[in-house]
């Protein structure tokens, strides 16, 4: 398994430690390219979809993102977050996948653009 072949999945599939470390080294190659991302969570709920967002922070050291949109919504979600805007706003969203996605931004390199995913939310825990 390879960064690549998640592209066409709906879901972000299980994933062994050793497809995990590969897909993480060819994900932070990737990411070097570019000058910012955004990124979207999908998940069961927004706790969980909070929760990757943070560990993705944490593991890339990104500057963590602000939430906006409070209360939190009940049900399925979909955390949309900018780091440009440096904010994050989840909204309720049934009918999709689980898991992330990280689409890089790189103006003065659009070959490096592109997005990631979905991985699993637990692929940065």
């Amino acid at each position: 398994m390879q960064l690549d072949d998640l592209r066409p999945l709906r879901s972000a599939p299980e994933l062994t430690d050793t497809e995990r470390q590969l897909i993480l080294a060819e994900l932070r190659d990737r990411l070097a390219g570019c000058e910012w991302f955004t990124v979207g969570v999908m998940a069961q709920t927004a706790q969980q979809a909070i929760e990757a967002l943070r560990e993705l922070e944490c593991a890339l050291k990104w500057t963590p993102l602000t939430l906006a949109g409070e209360p939190l919504p009940e049900g399925a979600v979909f955390l949309k977050g900018n780091q440009r805007t440096g904010t994050a706003l989840v909204r309720a969203e049934s009918g999709l996948g689980v898991g992330i996605l990280i689409s890089g931004q790189a103006p003065s390199n659009a070959d490096a653009e592109d997005t990631w995913g979905p991985l699993p939310l637990g692929f940065f825990g």
